[in-house]
């Protein structure tokens, strides 16, 4: 280890030389029927544990207290359960087998009531064994890469043993506990665990792509555990002035810092830091974060406390699902019976988010599991899933077929949001399904296609105020956006689309706008984002006449968003779909008073006729 590197005592063998024992010595103190906290994560005291596990003969009902912890978990073995019983907030890969088998305990909790566990006596710690730096000339050791709930651990326990490794970074931040407050010291000079996050695939990369699209420059975000939040962070290398208050983060932090994505600069609080209360990645993030100022490193009660979250303005939240039901349901920590995961800190920050002024909550998943056997978007969680969030904090639920806005939506809406991004191969089923429950209209099961638009149809256009439209493919769940927009408008704009002095829209006239199948027909909505979905404020729409291989093309841009240039855009992109459709080109018929839509179609950049009847300009588009 170089000069460099060194931020503790060199002198700390010799100074405490009392305390200092080897790791089968310190835990001939732990006595059959004590309570052991172990270390989280990377941080998990693997020579502690080994040490344990070696004197198995000599304990019973030792039970082992953790969250998610990274390596062997040697004490997680079928024929040690009469001398460790496992109990775990947080199942990782290492303990999930005896847990599923039932020998193992689970136990549901939010992440942020943890530590309150520990310190009213609920659950007491007879020990813990913790992984920590060795100490500076001031006696403080640091957490380093984990200090989550391990903080109020070690406060709580009757006996804190620590493992000291040199090769442990030196976090700043809430994230010391002084070497007197440590009963026995154990050096070792060890790696850390390391993980290599996988690289994003085709659907994960799609997932991080919507969500980066809803995420808006300057917000603070906050990312879970697994691939998809690993692909969202990936997904951001075009935004500006982001903050970080997250329950952990992984290597892709490092780019995004460097790159000056992530700079903290318009945080509501800990401006310009990187809060976090653990992370977990390879040695290059170890040596990034080591002696940090860019980083604090906060324990779980405030990293993850709902009230400090919600302090945030534009917060996001993105964590990950097993399932969502079609009411909005979401079960993140079982397979059915079988407990898979854990509640973790997903609640702490949905919530959090949603408090947050502009925040956003947001579940994102892959669309199916079991290489595509299953629907992860199903009409009624699997018997016996747990619900995590529930259907009245839910908000956003992102596949890679496009993003959900459930919060405040009825029971059909909603039903019609998840189903519209679900697998297509399943869409079917499920909106059968929801019709026999009751959940949509009948008539909804004679609806010919659901489907959602090509990704390619999204774009977004920017006003010279600085406004960011975002354009796609109309959803099946846009009915009652579309309804807005409609009542929305003057009653003169209405005429100028419709040629018609109407006055409402039928059901049929609205299910027509938005059951489409994007070949014959395509509609596609300019939306503003907002922090509970979106607004529609503009539409336009083709449809092809096979018989001339032209289509009529038509669009309405509500009253307070004309004059902006949207309905030229917007133009010439359905001019861009269409050609890409192999269509011809466009037809119109546009009132003679109408002179703004007469001019747009005049500089469509297309060959272009026209001819007046009776009041009616009919405009013919040649794209060639």
């Amino acid at each position: 280890m170089s000069e460099k590197q060194i931020s503790y005592d060199p002198l700390w063998t010799s100074k405490y030389d009392d305390m200092i024992v080897t790791a089968e010595k310190a835990v001939q103190h732990i006595k059959p029927g004590n309570h052991v906290f172990v270390g989280t994560g990377g941080a998990h005291p693997q020579a502690l544990t080994t040490a344990l596990v070696a004197r198995a003969s000599t304990l019973a009902d030792v039970q082992i207290i953790q969250m998610l912890t990274l390596g062997d978990a040697p004490y997680a073995a079928k024929n040690l359960t009469e001398h460790f019983v496992v109990n775990s907030f947080f199942i990782s890969d290492n303990v999930r087998e005896i847990i599923q088998e039932g020998v193992g305990d689970y136990t549901p909790i939010f992440l942020s009531e943890i530590p309150n566990l520990f310190s009213s006596g609920q659950l007491p710690l007879d020990a813990a064994l913790i992984h920590v730096t060795p100490p500076n000339e001031h006696g403080l050791c640091s957490f380093g890469v984990s200090v989550d709930i391990v903080k109020s651990a070690a406060a709580n326990a009757k006996l804190v043993i620590a493992q000291i490794n040199p090769r442990m970074p030196r976090t700043l931040g809430d994230s010391f506990i002084h070497i007197n407050d440590i009963d026995f010291l154990v050096p070792v000079d060890l790696p850390l665990i390391e993980v290599n996050w996988a690289q994003p695939d085709e659907i994960t990369s799609q997932i991080g792509e919507f969500v980066a699209a809803l995420i808006e420059d300057g917000s603070t975000i906050e990312l879970g555990i697994g691939r998809v939040p690993h692909a969202v962070l990936l997904s951001l290398k075009n935004k500006k002035n982001l903050g970080m208050h997250t329950e952990m983060f992984t290597d892709a932090i490092i780019d995004m810092i460097d790159a000056g994505v992530i700079n903290g600069s318009l945080k509501s609080t800990d401006k310009g830091k990187v809060v976090a209360s653990f992370c977990m990645g390879t040695q290059r993030l170890y040596d990034y974060i080591d002696n940090n100022p860019a980083f604090a490193f906060y324990p779980t009660e405030y990293v993850n406390d709902p009230f400090v979250i919600s302090r945030q303005r534009r917060m996001v939240a993105v964590n990950v699902a097993l399932e969502v039901d079609l009411t909005g349901q979401v079960c993140a920590d079982s397979l059915g019976t079988k407990f898979y995961s854990g509640i973790g800190g997903q609640v702490d920050f949905n919530r959090g988010a949603a408090r947050s002024d502009g925040g956003k909550a947001i579940i994102a998943m892959p669309s199916t599991a079991r290489g595509g056997e299953i629907s992860r978007i199903v009409a009624f969680l699997t018997p016996g899933a747990g619900v995590v969030t529930t259907r009245g904090d839910v908000h956003y639920v992102v596949t890679e077929f496009g993003v959900a806005y459930l919060h405040g939506k009825n029971v059909q809406e909603r039903a019609l949001a998840l189903i519209s991004v679900a697998h297509p191969k399943f869409r079917e089923h499920l909106i059968k399904e929801a019709v026999n429950a009751k959940y949509v209209r009948a008539e909804m099961a004679d609806v010919d296609t659901f489907t959602v638009g090509p990704q390619e149809t999204r774009t977004t256009f920017l006003c010279t105020d600085g406004t960011m439209v975002n354009f796609r493919a109309i959803h099946p769940t846009d009915e009652s956006r579309i309804r807005d927009l409609f009542y929305g408008v003057s009653a003169e704009t209405l005429y100028r689309r419709f040629m018609s002095r109407m006055k409402w829209l039928s059901r049929e006239q609205v299910q027509n706008f938005v059951y489409i199948d994007h070949r014959t027909e395509v509609a596609i909505v300019g939306t503003l984002s907002e922090a509970f979905g979106e607004d529609i404020i503009c539409v336009g729409r083709y449809y092809l006449d096979p018989h001339t291989n032209r289509a009529e093309v038509a669009f309405i841009v509500d009253d307070a968003w004309q004059g902006r240039g949207i309905g030229s855009f917007l133009l010439k992109h359905l001019i861009t779909i269409a050609k890409r459709n192999g269509i011809a080109g466009f037809t119109a018929e546009v009132l003679r008073e109408n002179k703004i839509m007469q001019s747009v179609f005049h500089k469509s950049g297309c060959k272009v006729k026209s001819q007046l009847k009776e009041d009616i300009y009919y405009f013919e588009l040649d794209f060639a």
